[in-house]
């Protein structure tokens, strides 16, 4: 990956799913299950990162193995941002990130923010096309 990061983020936890984490919490008490779905869940939101830099747009996901997409900046055609009323209230939502296809490249569930992932996708377009 070259070029300055402008924006990067992992999944949320508790603002994605406030429910599911209330309830991990209190399976500590109850039988100390709750701390290894909660390590779990931490793990798993820490493996995957979006990555917005001037020049590539990376998605990674993994712990042992990775996988890793990268985008260049100038092919991503379309920043679809998708929340549920719950998902507007907490701050999170699905990106979706398309280039020339119908279909989108990929799609990052739980993000933080979304609109500010897209303007920072954007942000890094405008500073592509002032160096050309």
């Amino acid at each position: 990956m070259a070029g300055t990061v402008i924006y990067q983020a992992h999944p949320a936890m508790f603002r994605a799913h406030p429910f599911w984490f209330i309830l991990s919490v209190l399976l500590i008490a109850a039988f100390g299950i709750g701390i290894l779905i909660l390590i779990y869940w931490y793990i798993q939101t820490r493996a995957t990162a979006l990555t917005v830099t001037d020049s590539d747009l990376m998605y990674e996901r993994g712990i042992l193995s990775k996988e890793r997409t990268s985008v260049s900046i100038n092919h991503v055609r379309s920043v679809n941002v998708v929340q549920s009323f719950v998902n507007r209230i907490l701050g999170v939502g699905t990106i979706q990130i398309s280039t020339a296809g119908d279909e989108p490249e990929f799609t990052i569930a739980d993000m933080p923010d979304p609109h500010v992932i897209r303007e920072a996708i954007a942000k890094a377009q405008e500073m592509r096309e002032d160096r050309n």
